[in-house]
């Protein structure tokens, strides 16, 4: 089913205007069966203009005839014209909300060190950035350099683990190619499970041994114990 635009509005009508029941209006609008119910009583949705879905091209009339004369049938929402003419891909770089583009560098610090098989392309398209930017992250010529600290990108909000996970999976290839060649090391890009590394010999089992030994106070004159 599409979605209805105005659900409120295009309930009101359809309590005023038809006899379908509260649950019929409320799975057609994806409103709860007593909000309808209210809107029958006058008590929701007051001073709210119907919206007639009829003319709206979101109901044929023959689906609303067929519901008034069953209340156990669900009405179907008519397919908007030209739907299948609308492009709903996205275009061009990814939105950053201002509040996140101070960001943007520590992302793409942790993309370039953690997943170098992505390209400037992939990574732009991630996090919605530009690859002058990136260049200058990885070349270390960013004004901010000092103070950029590799960050997860999906911990700052700037993509989705599912968005990351896509585009590492396409650049596999790429990635066992440069493991191939010798250009990437498994050891120091992929983080291991903590399993895998050597435990320390021994634990320190004292505060001595944990924090070191406290160090003496030097001894006091004989003239401040006399005082």
């Amino acid at each position: 089913m599409a979605d209805i635009l105005m659900p409120k509005a295009t309930a009101v009508w359809l309590v005023d205007n038809t006899a379908l029941t509260f649950e019929q209006i409320a799975d057609f609008t994806g409103l709860h069966h007593l909000e309808i119910k209210g809107i029958a009583d006058g008590d929701v949705a007051a001073g709210v203009r119907g919206a007639d879905p009829v003319s709206a091209g979101q109901l044929d009339r023959d689906e609303l005839a067929k519901a008034e004369a069953d209340p156990s049938y669900r009405m179907v929402s008519s397919k908007p014209k030209y739907a299948e003419y609308q492009d709903t891909g996205r275009k061009g770089p990814r939105y950053t909300p201002l509040s996140r583009r101070q960001n943007r560098p520590d992302a793409i610090a942790w993309l370039v060190r953690n997943h170098p098989e992505l390209t400037d392309g992939q990574i732009s398209k991630l996090i919605g950035t530009t690859k002058s930017t990136i260049e200058s992250v990885r070349s270390r010529e960013h004004w901010n350099s000092s103070n950029i600290k590799p960050t997860d990108p999906v911990s700052l909000g700037l993509c989705t683990q599912i968005d990351l996970d896509a585009q590492v999976t396409k650049a596999s290839s790429r990635r066992a190619q440069m493991e191939k060649d010798g250009t990437v090391k498994v050891e120091e890009d992929v983080l291991k499970p903590a399993e895998e590394y050597d435990a320390p010999s021994s634990s320190p089992t004292t505060l001595d041994e944990l924090f070191g030994k406290p160090k003496r106070k030097p001894a006091r004159d004989h003239d401040d114990d006399e005082d």
